[in-house]
């Protein structure tokens, strides 16, 4: 019993709360965080805007801005298309033009193949919709 509750005490001291993820422009520097319940929080700590758990995008007075919805289409507060987050991080407008990439690792390049940020440990379409669609 006593080796149980050994094993359960490292268990609960070694489980890590997910700090809160950061968003670098392409020279490195912090714009913003995403904090583990989808708060965006900017360079001086200030909550701007939410993603809540269903994809709702709101601000920080809780008005709704739009959706990234399961399939990851990406819509406006008036349920209007703006574009989507492939499988492959791949991002595109609502003309299918391609915007940029969200690469595995949160590398984040625009429409040349030019590094524009880092998202890394962002989920790919937060990082998309924080670099490609004009929400905050």
């Amino acid at each position: 019993m006593n080796r149980i509750i050994l094993i359960l005490m490292a268990l609960m001291l070694c489980s890590v709360n997910s700090p809160a993820q950061t968003i670098r422009n392409a020279n490195n520097a912090t714009m913003a965080k995403f904090d583990a319940d989808g708060t965006l929080r900017n360079a001086n700590n200030a909550a701007i805007a939410r993603i809540d758990s269903n994809g709702d995008i709101r601000n920080s007075n809780n008005r709704y801005l739009g959706k990234i919805c399961s399939n990851g289409d990406i819509r406006n507060s008036n349920n209007s298309y703006l574009g989507k987050v492939e499988d492959n991080g791949t991002v595109r407008n609502s003309n299918n033009a391609t915007l940029g990439k969200v690469e595995s690792d949160g590398t984040v390049r625009d429409n040349n193949n030019r590094t524009i940020g880092y998202a890394r440990g962002v989920p790919m379409t937060y990082a998309a919709v924080f670099f490609f669609f004009d929400f905050f």
